[in-house]
């Protein structure tokens, strides 16, 4: 049952039901033994964190920088600082130096969380030019601080400070005054056109979103729920706070990196994820399909056609299976589709939603077929995370991105522009009194920028309005959907589709170079390096027939007609992705700019 406690308090109010139940699994920085926290512990060091900032000098509403990847003293900072009535300003772990001065600056954050050498290193060299920081807290016991730096103490030390909670009764007062109008949160978003501006997020949109989210997702404190995604994105955070809210217990993964490994370990029955992780997933199921022998690859193309019928066209449509296919059914979920899960650690599946991109039919069908309950969702930073999402053991349309939740409106406008209503929805971004003019129309409603549509009840989306792209020819073109077409694909990690005032559609492909390479070895295709390896007219007429199956449904001025394969990643370094792994066109259309003025060459 959903404690609806604010949290200044939710912590303290969970000790309270729930003891000495596990909440954290954890590994320390660096370690590979996971460890597990308590409720009671965890109240412990949210009430000693509170008292620490309070003699530190922490004020009410004082915005507080934290710049880690996922790590429980993230959750200690924010429940520390909540306790207070201070904001938290989370910095994605991948950020740069220039975003977090820029950040630093705006907020005129004065206290600074970071976690790892990394997040510190870079802290420290912005320090001189950040005139508000005064302080910064390191989490990672094992950091090299500077020998000739003042400001930086170990979390251990700050720890110290609240020690015996020597502020308590001020404390108990700031609970008192706690309400739903105060900040909680400000986000800064890094658009795809570069632009960094902060989400105001109040407890009072929480609130709402968690009553919400609590009708339609059914997490509960029988779940053991995966931290996937950075803490940073609100997807992860607004699930993370509902969990929290439901008893549910945290496996809080540091390194995105090792979570399928993580996953093996631990045995999580939920997961917050972005499309690309369960795409990594089909690209794995369909190599060991193509390297099974004709029996096993007979029989794993018949398992994966009886889930497709069974979960798809019967219970997708609220329709009961006949019987000989239930049974069916049953027999390969026990045997085969039972394997694939215990090789991902989903022995106990519960739920797992999925948002912050297009969800392409082919990953969403295959994740159902195989027993795996995906919930698809959409939401923005804007909205608190949740817009609509499907609904768990209701009907629902492979291709939508669900039902609004309660409370939310929808209104389809200008060129099919999504607008949304709600006490979810922000009241703005920090000091962009100009932008928040542009934000929402007369009647209150924000403009998403994304289009769609409404039908039977179910939100579909269509595309980014500002990414659409218009064909020298005067065909409009969605990129994205082209692009997830192609994300299936084993041979394929990054793509970015050109059109835009262009006579055809092109892309830029990097490959999947281990895939690549083993193939490459495999036919004999010699190659002295990754350059030559793209230039080769083998690999190119390999990945071409691919893709011209992988665009069959596609009109004619949609394909892709030309490609150039890429022997480096796009990176965030190079400005070419956000912190959300988003393509940043611009960029990309300005560093690449001979590569693709020469595939429009006659």
């Amino acid at each position: 049952m959903q404690n609806k406690s604010h949290f200044s308090v939710l912590i303290h109010e969970q000790a309270k039901k729930y003891g000495e139940k596990t909440v954290l699994n954890y590994r320390d920085f660096g370690s590979l033994k996971w460890k597990t926290a308590s409720w009671n512990e965890f109240s412990e060091k949210v009430r000693q964190v509170s008292n620490a900032m309070l003699n530190l000098g922490i004020r009410v509403q004082e915005n507080v920088g934290v710049f880690s990847q996922n790590t429980i003293y993230s959750l200690f900072a924010d429940f520390g600082a909540f306790g207070i009535r201070a904001v938290t300003i989370p910095f994605y772990a991948t950020s740069s130096e220039q975003q977090i001065q820029f950040m630093i600056g705006d907020a005129q954050v004065r206290f600074l969380f970071v976690g790892e050498q990394e997040q510190y290193d870079k802290a420290h060299k912005v320090f001189p030019l950040c005139p508000t920081l005064e302080r910064i807290i390191v989490f990672d016991p094992s950091v090299r601080i500077n020998p000739h730096d003042p400001n930086t103490i170990f979390f251990d030390d700050f720890m110290k400070l609240g020690e015996g909670c020597p502020r308590q009764s001020e404390l108990e007062e700031l609970y008192k005054q706690a309400n739903d109008d105060d900040l909680a949160n400000i986000l800064y978003t890094s658009g795809t056109t570069g632009e960094s501006k902060g989400v105001m997020l109040t407890y009072g949109q929480y609130a709402a979103a968690l009553e919400a989210n609590d009708k339609c997702v059914p997490v509960g404190e029988k779940d053991r729920v995966m931290n996937f995604l950075p803490f940073t994105h609100i997807f992860e955070r607004g699930w993370t706070y509902l969990c929290l809210s439901e008893g549910a217990e945290l496996i809080v993964n540091t390194y995105p990196k090792e979570v399928q490994q993580a996953m093996r370990e631990t045995h999580p029955t939920c997961m917050s994820s972005v499309p690309r992780f369960w795409e990594k997933v089909l690209v794995g199921v369909k190599e060991k399909i193509d390297n099974a022998n004709a029996v096993e690859r007979k029989l794993m193309l018949k398992a994966l056609a009886v889930g497709r019928k069974h979960n798809i066209e019967y219970l997708s449509r609220g329709k009961r299976p006949p019987l000989p296919l239930h049974l069916e059914y049953k027999m390969y979920d026990k045997t085969l589709f039972s394997l694939i899960r215990k090789q991902l650690g989903l022995e106990d599946a519960h739920f797992f939603p999925t948002a912050g991109a297009a969800v392409s039919e082919e990953v969403e069908e295959f994740v159902h077929s195989v027993g795996i309950n995906m919930i698809v969702g959409y939401g923005l930073t804007e909205s608190l995370a949740t817009v609509s999402c499907d609904h768990l053991g209701e009907p629902y349309t492979v291709g939508s991105v669900g039902r609004p939740i309660e409370g939310i409106e929808v209104k389809i406008g200008e060129n099919d522009e999504v607008l949304l209503k709600g006490p979810t929805i922000t009241k703005g971004y920090y000091k962009r009194d100009a932008l928040n003019e542009q934000a929402f129309d007369a009647e209150g409603f924000f403009h998403t920028g994304d289009a769609g549509y409404l039908r039977n009840g179910e939100l579909f989306l269509k595309e980014r309005i500002k990414d659409l792209f218009k064909t020298s020819n005067g065909k409009y073109i969605a990129p994205q959907m082209i692009e997830s077409k192609l994300l299936v694909d084993k041979f394929v990690e990054q793509v970015a589709v050109i059109a835009d005032e262009r006579k055809f559609v092109s892309a830029l492909i990097v490959p999947d170079f281990h895939v690549l390479e083993e193939y490459a070895d495999d036919n004999n295709i010699q190659y002295a390096n990754r350059e030559e390896l793209c230039r080769n007219e083998k690999i190119i007429k390999m990945l071409h027939e691919r893709i011209e199956t992988l665009q069959q449904q596609l009109a004619s001025y949609e394909k892709i007609k030309r490609f150039t394969l890429l022997p480096h990643n796009f990176t965030m370094e190079a400005g070419e992705l956000t912190n959300t792994l988003k393509i940043r066109r611009q960029v990309l259309n300005k560093n690449y700019k001979d590569i693709i003025d020469k595939m429009y060459e006659e």
